[in-house]
């Protein structure tokens, strides 16, 4: 077998082309190559990797007044003609659209006017209700005065009395003692006369004497009683003026008190009415929708004219036409104890042309950095947490960049052989986690 293969490995010796492809003599060129391309191995495990997270995500705002905003109606009405188109710019205070009214509480044209007059109509009254209180107050001033002149005048009248009273109790003691003395004559005349020093002439003449002074002691005695008698009604009277006095001033008071609780309530309808006009006026301002800053329209809810809308209902939204922007990227769990403030992020925009190296990123062509500014505390419905990054680079950002359009970034970590990181891949350990040096000098 073996002469078989010698004998017709000569033959084809004799052709040229087999001649030169197939030589007799041993070469050493395959251990050369496999040699070389060991050391290549060996040298590149040996280059330096950056490790990184790769993430998606969409170009945002930190600021909320920069991000698209959503054009409601906050009352209810109906469309009347509207002032723009969708894609069209607009600036801030540009007229959107006007409404016109649909409840039944404010169809009337007239309503503040007459709401006007009703307010005027309750600060007359508050007036009138003032000038009543002032009535009674002054009604209350004359019966105190009225009161205390008829008081003093009572009193006068009960001090002549009282002295009255006195000068008929002395009349009626001078009169007692004047019937004493005649009792007492009249008893020594009957005496005398039965013992016949005296005649009967002088006896009745006694008795007469005491009829008269037992007359004057009688009248004396009723008119101190009489006099007695008024002085008690006069008494009476006063405290009569007094109580009623008494109730006219309270009565009057009353009346104050009255129109005071009027002026005050009619004070509250009239607070509540310029309520009512200040909330219809500013109603009014929200017939006609004005941009709230510059952008563009876009997504109109609406259309035509005639069609009705509730309260609190979107008709549009503006996209801002200029907004710092920043990238929200979403990390997974797994990875978010890798991230830190100030951690550094390549990221690529969409439509942007890019030369992407992710362990290598000082090789990387059109890619833009920027700097992690804030973390989410909180897990989104997607099961990942958002993280905000800013522009942290030399190179400014694109200016074309549009609101919401994707990105896909790569956020750097430690740098590591290449053969650790296939090794690490391999073995589906995460990447190493560390505090970057940025954020220790911080914390310093």
């Amino acid at each position: 077998m073996f002469l078989q293969t010698k004998a017709n490995t000569d033959k084809l010796m004799e052709f040229d082309s087999f001649a030169k492809v197939i030589k007799e003599k041993k070469s050493n060129s395959l251990v050369t190559i496999f040699t070389i391309a060991l050391i290549c191995s060996v040298v590149v495990l040996c280059l330096p990797w950056t490790q990184n997270i790769k993430s998606k995500g969409s170009v945002s705002t930190l600021s909320p007044n920069q991000r698209p905003q959503q054009i409601n109606s906050i009352i209810a009405g109906r469309i009347e003609k509207w002032y723009i188109q969708d894609g069209q710019y607009v600036k801030k205070g540009d007229t959107l659209l006007r409404i016109s009214e649909v409840k039944e509480d404010y169809l009337d044209e007239s309503l503040l006017a007459r709401v006007e007059d009703q307010i005027k109509a309750k600060t007359e009254a508050i007036d009138f209700y003032d000038q009543k209180a002032n009535t009674a107050v002054r009604q209350q001033s004359a019966l105190k005065l009225s009161l205390d002149f008829k008081l003093q005048q009572i009193q006068n009248k009960l001090k002549q009395f009282n002295l009255k009273v006195e000068s008929d109790s002395i009349a009626l003691i001078a009169a007692t003692n004047q019937y004493k003395i005649a009792k007492e004559q009249l008893n020594r005349q009957k005496q005398m006369f039965d013992a016949g020093l005296k005649s009967l002439t002088d006896l009745e003449q006694k008795q007469q004497y005491l009829q008269d002074a037992l007359s004057k002691k009688i009248s004396a005695e009723s008119k101190f009683f009489n006099t007695k008698n008024e002085l008690l009604n006069i008494r009476l009277d006063l405290l009569a003026a007094q109580q009623e006095y008494s109730e006219k001033i309270l009565k009057t008071a009353g009346d104050k008190f009255t129109a005071l609780s009027q002026v005050s309530a009619t004070e509250g309808e009239v607070a509540k009415l310029k309520n009512q006009y200040a909330n219809y006026k500013k109603r009014q301002g929200f017939y006609i929708i004005t941009a709230p800053q510059n952008g563009q329209v876009l997504r109109s809810v609406k259309a035509g004219i005639g069609e009705t809308v509730k309260d609190g209902e979107p008709l549009m939204q503006i996209v801002p036409t200029e907004f710092e922007p920043a990238v929200e990227m979403f990390i997974n769990p797994l990875d978010l104890s890798l991230i830190n403030i100030g951690e550094k992020v390549q990221i690529q925009f969409d439509g942007f042309p890019a030369i992407v190296f992710s362990g290598w990123p000082e090789a990387s062509y059109g890619i833009f950095e920027g700097k992690v500014v804030a973390i989410d505390q909180s897990i989104n419905k997607n099961g990942q947490f958002r993280v905000w990054v800013s522009p942290g680079g030399k190179k400014p950002w694109p200016k074309e960049i549009r609101y919401g359009s994707g990105t896909k970034n790569i956020t750097l970590l430690k740098n590591v052989p290449l053969g650790y990181e296939l090794w690490r891949q391999i073995n589906g350990f995460p990447p190493d986690f560390y505090e970057s040096p940025k954020a220790d000098k911080d914390e310093k």
